[in-house]
């Protein structure tokens, strides 16, 4: 199902900062149906999720440190987007730095906003499979802090159900990905 876009009318820029990762803007805007007010939005270049998979068909998951949440969640490997850069490009990039595989094999499971209500950020979730583990890793950026977990889909679904802290992209995949999933 395609996305009707109706952008809403620029009435006022009326702040603007420019991140390291995105854009954070509060605008004055008259919407389609005419409401008029000031609304927050965060633009972001967008992500890329792989969902990777073992020849034993366990899932590779991360327990990342986030400092926003003041603690540690699990998740699949994923990276923002960079400038010049597919999302494609970006996952194979990101699965290697943050969990040192390499995938053979690449199935696109779609696409999804994460925050809709205050960000147009959108998430292309893959699934990755054929893993060679790589002999030197690539470098994690100086921000992550992550433990790599090997864990089965019924594993993963028992966490989530249980109010272990899982974050919604990797919800949101694990769902795309299961039809994949033996």
């Amino acid at each position: 199902m395609a996305l009707d876009r109706e952008l809403p009318q620029l009435l006022k820029q009326r702040l603007f900062y420019e991140g390291r990762k995105f854009n954070f803007e509060v605008n004055r805007l008259r919407l389609p149906n005419k409401s008029q007010g000031d609304w927050e939005c965060i633009r972001h270049p967008g992500g890329a999720l792989a969902v990777p998979v073992t020849s034993e068909g366990k899932l590779i998951l991360l327990r990342q440190y986030r400092f926003a949440v003041g603690g540690r969640l699990l998740e699949f490997p994923a990276g923002t987007v960079e400038e010049n850069e597919s999302p494609f490009e970006t996952i194979q990039r990101e699965i290697q730095e943050e969990t040192g595989y390499r995938a053979g094999k690449w199935q696109n499971l779609g696409k999804f906003y994460l925050a809709p209500g205050y960000s147009d950020e959108i998430i292309y979730a893959y699934l990755a499979e054929d893993l060679e583990k790589l002999e030197e890793p690539l470098n994690l950026d100086e921000d992550e802090d992550i433990e790599v977990l090997y864990v089965t889909p019924a594993e993963l679904e028992k966490a989530i159900l249980e109010g272990e802290p899982v974050d919604s992209k990797s919800i949101s995949s694990f769902m795309l990905a299961r039809p994949y999933l033996s």
